[in-house]
């Protein structure tokens, strides 16, 4: 005789099962998919400066040692060629330096950054400063305009730069303080460690976080905006 008992199991049960069965099944493979997952969109570039659009401040000049070294758009810094170097402007920008003291004008191609000194705004090949008449002073009162732009880039990468020092333990200890803002990192360029904060999209957003910082450390009012071509991947 078996172990298990046997039972005889009436009729009306086994089709309960079974209709109980099909209806679990139906409402099962009537369940909506999820849709699919989607990143959110990318934030559109940043539009190219309009041509016509001028700024006024202080230029200075670079030649040696930075004379046959790599540019910041990848090209060979020659300095007898009618060229420049700007902070923020997308490389390939034409643009014609006016110096305002002396009526002379001359019109270069920005493929650098720079200069990362406060108060100034674009730093001239030897050709260019030579001819305006700078080479002697140094620096000169000039009005930048933009002649012609390029396409616009697919991106764009902004930054706050708050010091540049000789010293870096010095741009490091500044690094640490700005920390509170957003990303912060040291960079070396052109001889200088500098310390950038943030790493924005947009020019509007970098210089909302410059007046940020200039407004609760009064010790870095000369923070300036940066656009940094190398990170915007």
């Amino acid at each position: 005789m078996s172990r298990f008992a046997q039972h005889t199991v009436p009729a009306t049960v086994v089709l309960a099962v079974f209709f109980c069965g099909c209806a679990h099944k139906k409402k099962t493979a009537s369940k909506a998919p999820r849709p699919p997952y989607s990143r959110r969109a990318a934030t559109p570039p940043p539009p190219p400066p309009p041509v016509g659009s001028t700024e006024s401040g202080m230029a200075s000049w670079y030649g040696r040692p930075y004379d046959g070294r790599r540019a910041a758009d990848g090209e060979i810094y020659n300095m007898e060629t009618m060229v420049a170097a700007h902070r923020t402007l997308p490389f390939n920008t034409m643009v014609r330096v006016f110096d305002l003291d002396n009526g002379k004008a001359v019109d270069v191609r920005i493929i650098d950054r720079g200069p990362f000194v406060d108060g100034r705004i674009i730093d001239l090949s030897h050709a260019a400063a030579t001819e305006i008449g700078m080479i002697g002073p140094g620096i000169a009162n000039v009005r930048v305009e933009i002649l012609a732009a390029p396409a616009p880039l697919t991106t764009g990468v902004f930054a706050v730069q708050v010091g540049a020092y000789r010293d870096r333990d010095n741009a490091e200890r500044t690094r640490s303080e700005m920390q509170p803002y957003g990303e912060s990192r040291v960079v070396l360029e052109k001889g200088f460690w500098r310390v950038l904060v943030g790493r924005e999209t947009t020019e509007a957003a970098a210089s909302a976080l410059a007046d940020r910082i200039r407004k609760n450390s009064p010790e870095k009012k000369s923070a300036f905006v940066v656009r940094i071509d190398s990170e915007a991947t």
